[in-house]
Order: structure tokens, then sequence, then C-alpha cells
């Protein structure tokens, strides 16, 4: 019972955090009628988007399924920069930047990581979006969300070692300069 009340918890603090635009100073934005502003067509990585106060941090141990649906950890990954993005179909800024992240995959290896609770959903949303590159990984337990208190979308971009360069939150255009030069920071 407590599980259940943690893992609904979770998915409230999820829920809020999607979909929500956060000014330079951290606060979020509301619109003079009282609602949150519509998100910019193509948002670069801004500084204040980019967090490098875990700098230096090993990669979770988490188990989460490959697109085979077998278990799998970050550790398959190490030896080559990865970046991880936690999202959910049902993730407006998430399914948005999805294409980009399709793109920047060309550079860098990326796991798309969801937080959906059944692969049919995902398997379908990948069929429908026919992605050259991602690949459909599964956090069907949503041990991302809590390790990371993950307000979706959020990815952390890892070093080959398997240690965190930086985190981010929100949507983000992955084709941008910017994230592109926060993308190279990976070694």
């Amino acid at each position: 019972m407590l599980f259940r009340s943690v893992i609904a918890s979770v998915l409230l603090l999820v829920l809020a955090g999607c979909d929500k635009q956060v000014s330079s100073n951290g606060q979020a934005e509301v619109a003079p009628n009282g609602t949150a502003p519509a998100a910019p067509a193509a948002a670069a990585p801004e500084a204040s988007k980019i967090d490098r106060s875990h700098k230096g941090e090993a990669a979770p141990t988490l188990s989460f399924e490959d697109p085979a649906g077998k278990p799998t950890s970050l550790a398959a990954f190490k030896g080559k920069p990865l970046l991880v993005n936690l999202w959910a179909t049902w993730c407006g800024p998430c399914v948005k930047e999805m294409p980009t992240l399709d793109q920047a995959a060309a550079n860098i290896a990326v796991a798309t990581i969801s937080q959906d609770k059944d692969r049919p959903t995902v398997a379908a949303f990948f069929a429908k979006q026919k992605f050259t590159r991602l690949q459909p990984y599964l956090d069907k337990e949503l041990g991302f969300s809590l390790a990371y208190n993950a307000s979706l979308p959020m990815s952390i971009l890892f070093d080959s070692t398997g240690h965190e360069v930086w985190r981010s939150t929100g949507g983000m255009d992955w084709t941008s300069a910017a994230a592109k030069a926060a993308l190279g920071e990976a070694k």
C-alpha cells in the first residue's frame, strides 16, 4: 500500500512538471490570463536549463527494458558518451523534442527511456513516428523518475566513463547550435 502511495505521488510530481515553462530565475511563467504560455517553436538549451551541480556522479545502476523487452542498464552503454532522455507519450514537450533527438542521435548515443507503464503504447508511438535512430527503451517501474525526482522531459548527459556531465529539464531543440555545443561537453 505504501509503495502505491509513493508511485502515485511521483506520478503527480511528474505530471505537474510536464509542459511547464520556466523562466531564467527558475520560476514558472504565467501569462496575464493565469495560464502557462505556449512553448516556443524551437527552444535551445539555455544556460539556466543546464544543471551541472551533479557533474561527476556515477550513472545509476537501475534496470530498465531494452527495445526487445529484456532487462538492461546504463552500463550497457559504457565506453561512449550517452544522452539519456526520460520522456512519456502523454508529455507534450517530450513528444515535441523527439524528432530533434532522433537527428542528434546521428552524433551521440541517445537512450530514450519512456516512463510509460506499457510497451504497446510506446511501440505504437515509435511505429507512427518512424524514427531512424531512436530505440524504445522502457522504465515501467519509474525507477529513473524516482531516482532523479524527474519532471519530464529530463535529459542527462553521461561521459564515456558513465559519469554525469549535466542534466536538463524541459523540451529542447537538440539540433540547435547551443544543444550541439552542450552535447560536445561529453568525452
